[in-house]
């Protein structure tokens, strides 16, 4: 896997955009983006969208492709899921874990988080660990404590090389989907937490983990976030479903 250029943005589709949309959006956003982005450009479409918009995108290779799950055992009987292996035989690059859904709604712990990373890393995927509080955590002033230990334990069966190739992305859950943004100096600080356990650690290798922010980023808000400090790239739902929404909040900061 080569580097990540930064800033890094990632579309995550969760369950829109079928493989018919698929297409039509891959059209539409590369004819608003003619040109590779100064960026690293991932999306990630459901898993039955994916070998469609691996297909829409074969004349663009630096756009990158990943998928929203995995299950954490590589094979068996798990109607319905998805594996890391076959998530790389079908072409993703990348795997979206622990994403605030995925624990909250469908009761995802930390221990599979790590699982899943390990899993991940095994078969050539890269991870994009996601951590962030609720807004009870967070009135609570929990948030280091809990995103501390969704980062470490997420990370907890990683070699130190492995973790220097993982992605991290902050979603504050109270900031998903609700409207409510983080301020970039509110997603300033989170960062700085994580980027100081990351060097913890890994050391040096630490300093060159892509954090994102994800959480309610628009074409209007993006610039401003990755202007934030430790901020290096976005994790985009609902903004990233439009082709020209998404292209222009991928031309943000890299101009």
């Amino acid at each position: 896997m080569p580097p990540h250029t930064r800033p890094v943005f990632a579309a995550n589709w969760k369950m829109n955009v079928g493989p018919t949309a698929a297409a039509a959006f891959v059209e539409s956003f590369l004819a608003a983006s003619p040109t590779p982005s100064n960026g690293t450009v991932i999306l990630f479409p459901s898993a039955l969208a994916l070998a469609t918009v691996r297909h829409a995108l074969a004349l663009r290779q630096d756009i990158r492709v990943g998928v929203q799950n995995i299950h954490a055992e590589e094979k068996g009987a798990f109607t319905g899921e998805n594996s890391a292996i076959i998530a790389a035989d079908a072409g993703a690059a990348y795997v979206l874990v622990g994403h605030s859904e995925r624990r909250h709604v469908f009761g995802e712990t930390d221990a599979e988080t790590a699982r899943k990373c390990a899993r991940a890393v095994e078969h050539g995927l890269v991870p994009v660990l996601c951590v962030g509080e609720t807004i009870e955590q967070r009135e609570r002033g929990e948030t280091e404590h809990v995103v501390l230990h969704q980062l470490r334990t997420g990370l907890s069966s990683l070699s130190h090389d492995a973790v220097a190739d993982v992605i991290i992305a902050y979603e504050p859950v109270w900031a998903i989907g609700t409207g409510r943004t983080a301020t970039p100096e509110d997603a300033a600080v989170v960062h700085r937490v994580i980027r100081a356990a990351l060097v913890e650690l890994v050391g040096e290798p630490g300093r060159g983990i892509p954090i994102l922010y994800g959480g309610s980023v628009t074409p209007v808000n993006a610039a401003a976030l990755l202007g934030a400090d430790q901020v290096d790239g976005v994790l985009v739902g609902g903004a990233s479903l439009d082709p020209a929404s998404w292209a222009a909040i991928c031309s943000a900061g890299t101009t």
